[in-house]
């Protein structure tokens, strides 16, 4: 137990808390900026099993923030990459590597087998869809975000408050760190965040649970609320996989022909957002919008909504699994 003597000489560590770690699985969705540190301070930690998932690949403008690769790993899947190196670091904790994206059909079984799950998969769609799952399994979710030199971190369900009751509506701008730039250290501050509140959530630390931290490293500030009476949203649009579609659906393929030739099913009415703000649409079918990223989808659903559609989903082609 020597690699673990300076956190146990902690009190609310000690040997008990140790071997509660030492039991723990946790489900580490993202595999870059925030999921490098997350994985390498979990792994330090001694978290028994580490399940990790990302579909991408390391690539060389990936280096400057996400320390746990190298020159040698360029063209690797993350989670493979990620894997090795962290059984590197210690050999004691079980690491597996699932080269997957999560959607709706994926996330549900996920939550539901592990002690926690951090969202570190710098997507909208997976946050919501992640949220969702561990609102309905009861499992804590440690869910963050960054952009450009700011960024937020918050620990959801599990008996507090979900992602939708923070933020009922999706951002305004589809913006992410490959579209608007971030700085490595960055990442690396918010990750390390995370790390601590998924261990202080299985340690028993409840109050951990309902907080979030905001933090502006342009200017060193940082700040937090507790979100605990939040009540969750009435309605809420729900994310599906193409595999939930039903034959009584109408599709709408917001992408299009030169962004999506082959629409997500033949079926499927294409027709571009501005299109569909000028028609009033009625239908006693569930409607499904469909668009790579899912704000697009999500944008067109509230304005049905404003309609009158009640029976509404979205399906982001990225996270459709």
């Amino acid at each position: 137990m020597s690699r673990y003597a300076r956190q146990m000489q902690l009190p609310e560590i000690g040997e008990a808390g140790q071997s509660r770690l030492g039991k723990a699985h946790v489900a580490v969705v993202g595999a870059g900026g925030l999921g490098c540190p997350v994985l390498q301070y979990l792994v330090g930690a001694g978290i028994g099993n580490i399940s990790i998932f990302d579909p991408d690949e390391v690539e060389e403008s990936n280096l400057h923030r996400q320390p746990l690769y190298g020159m040698p790993d360029i063209g690797k899947p993350k989670a493979l990459a990620a894997r090795d190196a962290l059984r590197a670091l210690n050999p004691q904790v079980e690491v597996s590597a699932n080269v997957e994206s999560i959607g709706p059909t994926r996330a549900p079984e996920i939550a539901a087998k592990a002690d926690l799950v951090i969202d570190a998969a710098d997507s909208f769609a997976a946050s919501y869809i992640l949220s969702d799952a561990c609102l309905a399994e009861d499992s804590p979710l440690v869910s963050a975000s960054v952009l450009g030199q700011t960024g937020y971190i918050g620990g959801f369900c599990g008996g507090a408050p979900s992602l939708r009751a923070v933020f009922p509506e999706l951002p305004a701008t589809g913006a992410t760190c490959a579209t608007a730039g971030v700085l490595g250290p960055v990442v690396g501050v918010i990750g390390a965040l995370q790390a601590q509140i998924a261990i202080k959530v299985l340690l028993g630390a409840q109050p951990a649970l309902g907080q979030m931290i905001t933090a502006d490293l342009s200017g060193m500030h940082f700040g937090g609320f507790s979100f605990l009476g939040n009540p969750e949203p009435e309605t809420a649009i729900p994310f599906i996989a193409e595999t939930m579609l039903q034959c009584s659906d109408l599709i709408i393929e917001l992408r299009s022909h030169h962004e999506a030739p082959k629409k997500i099913r033949p079926e499927a009415e294409r027709i571009s957002e501005a299109e569909l703000r000028d028609q009033f649409l009625f239908s006693r079918q569930r409607v499904v919008l469909c668009c790579l990223s899912g704000l697009r989808a999500w944008r067109a659903a509230k304005g049905l909504q404003a309609q009158g559609e009640t029976n509404l989903a979205l399906l982001a082609a990225r996270a459709c699994k």
